[in-house]
């Protein structure tokens, strides 16, 4: 029997299950569902009638969406995640921690059938609002759920199948969840996989905007352009940001004449411009210059030194972790060039050797334009795997398709 057929009969028999339950009879135990669904469906038909059609709406989720912690790591992900609902015939849903759908992104066919039920902006998907379904169940029990047709309470979703998971901050609260939802005979067992690592991915972007600051001075140069003390931004200007790079990646005494060459290339840049620059840069450091030779007096953590430290250990897909892009992308000093081309390079390397596709995925959505890079992922890639669709869109992209 075909994979339809199969998912067919299982619907069926759910649907059986469902309307004898809804009707009343409770008393056989091995002709019910999972038992997580049916202790959800005693929950849930206090507050939700099977026969309700659409979920309730908050009007102010719009609003929530632009302040919520989940904005910017999910937009960070919203190409693959786009990518696997388009072309997996899904509609990718994102909440917040009380179960009101904050995003959503998908097909427009798959878009507009959803949106029948309020599976929208501004739906409600809570327990007490629409009753059993993944996104509740993945909110009240903090861990991965699916949900297949008539194991959804209201008969309303029992055309559908739902895929879940929690987003949780690095305390462990559950901030919200993100969903796959699709038609019941698209429900396919690569689905969990796929969205619970569109989920590491977010995570490890939330982890990095929300856990406190490391104590000390901590450089950011690697796709951005940042240093925080304790925490907190310290306020520099693009080219003291070049000399602190500089100071950090050479990890010795630098003479000013080097410096200058470093920094300035062939430009006629006077020896009282360099040194007004490294004075301020030793003033907003307290102090952790040197004079005369320009070295660091005090340890700085920096994201482009942890990166070549890691290659160095042999722990090439750690690097591409902490890897967030080019080394201070918008400067074209020569010693900047220089080291870009130096990690770029050394981690590029990393990704071809390694053996897993997360790395070539991680890398290519940071070179969009990087043809071999995303035919890495694409050959580690198991056959059906959603994230297929992502790199096949990604060679697509680079070749100009």
């Amino acid at each position: 029997m075909d994979g339809h057929g199969t998912l067919r009969e299982r619907r069926a028999r759910l649907h059986r299950q469902w309307a004898r339950w809804v009707a009343g009879d409770r008393a056989d135990r091995q002709a019910s569902p999972r038992e997580e669904i049916v202790a959800s469906w005693r929950r849930s038909i206090r507050w939700v009638p099977p026969e309700r059609d659409c979920a309730p709406v908050d009007v102010a989720a719009d609003d929530r969406w632009a302040g919520s912690p989940l904005h910017e790591p999910v937009r960070a992900v919203s190409d693959e995640l786009r990518t696997i609902a388009e072309d997996g015939g899904f509609v990718a849903a994102v909440t917040d921690e009380s179960g009101t759908i904050l995003w959503t992104c998908g097909g427009r066919v798959m878009r507009r059938r959803a949106e029948t039920v309020n599976f929208a902006p501004g739906g409600r998907w809570d327990e007490p609002a629409m009753g059993t379904n993944a996104l509740s169940l993945a909110l009240r029990h903090g861990r991965p759920a699916s949900v297949f047709s008539a194991e959804h309470l209201v008969e309303a979703l029992h055309g559908w199948v739902c895929y879940c998971a929690p987003i949780k901050a690095p305390d462990g609260r559950v901030l919200g969840v993100l969903d796959l939802s699709s038609t019941w005979d698209r429900s396919h067992p690569l689905a969990m996989p796929a969205l619970t690592n569109l989920v590491t991915g977010i995570e490890q972007r939330l982890a990095k905007r929300l856990t406190p600051g490391r104590p000390g001075l901590y450089l950011r140069c690697l796709g951005a352009m940042e240093l925080l003390r304790d925490g907190a931004p310290v306020r520099l200007r693009p080219r003291q940001v070049e000399i602190l790079t500089l100071l950090a990646l050479e990890g010795h005494a630098m003479s000013p004449e080097r410096l200058r060459d470093e920094l300035y290339g062939e430009r006629h840049v006077t020896a009282t411009t360099l040194k007004a620059e490294v004075s301020h840069l030793r003033r907003a450091l307290r102090g952790a210059v040197s004079t005369r030779r320009y070295e660091l007096t005090e340890p700085i953590a920096c994201d482009a030194v942890e990166v070549l430290s890691l290659l160095a250990a042999g722990r090439g897909e750690q690097a591409v972790d902490v890897y967030g892009g080019p080394l201070l992308p918008s400067s074209d000093a020569p010693g900047i060039r220089r080291w870009r081309e130096h990690i770029e390079v050394a981690v590029r390397e990393a990704v071809l050797r390694s053996m897993r596709p997360e790395p070539a995925l991680r890398y290519g959505e940071l070179h969009p334009y990087d043809l071999q890079i995303h035919e890495r992922a694409l050959a580690l890639l198991p056959a059906g795997d959603a994230r297929c669709g992502v790199a096949l869109a990604r060679c697509r992209s680079a070749l100009g398709d």
